[in-house]
């Protein structure tokens, strides 16, 4: 993906907060994160908001032009400096058709993500709150990852797991402090900097 989208020129870099693209605006690219993290959220008709996923670097937005889409599902916000780039639908498809290496990435791309958001769905069936918060910290953290711990991305705020997860701010706090005692997460010195320590893991597995 990133040898495709290198020699791409349309860049723009985004700040904390700004707005990638907005929920009904006309879905016409497919970008790239280089750099950053993207929130996405959906708004329905009564006005509520909900946080759909937290994207990275190597992720993909707007991929549902593809797909026939004629306006964006959702919208996305950099959630910490961002950088964009960004392919014309119609270019996307030409690559896609023209380098198969490529296209096969792309499929085996976008079936894992489809993975992870039927795996999330079962867990907001069948796990707890406080299990799926702890699956949601490990994968925000990249925990499959070599390493003993790894770093939150510094934008998701406990009310943004709150709403990632279905329940409370007050609640994710109260876990979130349980968490820390038990030696699971640690506080860095960084202001929002957040330690996630792969024994998390074994929390997470229990029946």
């Amino acid at each position: 993906m990133e040898r495709v989208f290198a020699s791409v020129k349309n860049s723009k870099r985004f700040g904390e907060s700004e707005i990638v693209f907005a929920q009904g605006d006309p879905a016409k690219n497919v970008m790239y994160i280089r750099e950053g993290d993207v929130k996405l959220t959906v708004v329905n008709e009564a006005g509520r908001e909900a946080v759909v996923a937290i994207l990275g670097r190597g992720d993909l937005l707007g991929e549902g032009c593809l797909m026939g889409q004629s306006v964006y599902m959702a919208t996305a916000t950099a959630i910490a400096p961002t950088t964009v780039l960004s392919l014309e639908k119609n270019e996307m498809i030409r690559l896609l058709h023209k380098e198969s290496e490529f296209c096969d990435f792309f499929i085996a791309y976008m079936l894992e993500r489809n993975a992870r958001v039927e795996e999330e769905l079962v867990g907001h069936l069948l796990n707890s709150s406080e299990k799926r918060l702890a699956h949601t910290l490990l994968r925000l953290a990249g925990c499959g990852t070599p390493g003993d711990a790894q770093t939150m991305p510094p934008g998701v705020s406990q009310e943004v797991l709150a709403e990632m997860i279905g329940t409370t701010r007050s609640r994710v706090n109260l876990f979130m402090n349980k968490f820390r005692r038990l030696g699971f997460i640690e506080y860095g010195d960084k202001l929002h900097s957040l330690q996630i320590n792969k024994s998390l893991r074994s929390f997470a597995l229990q029946d």
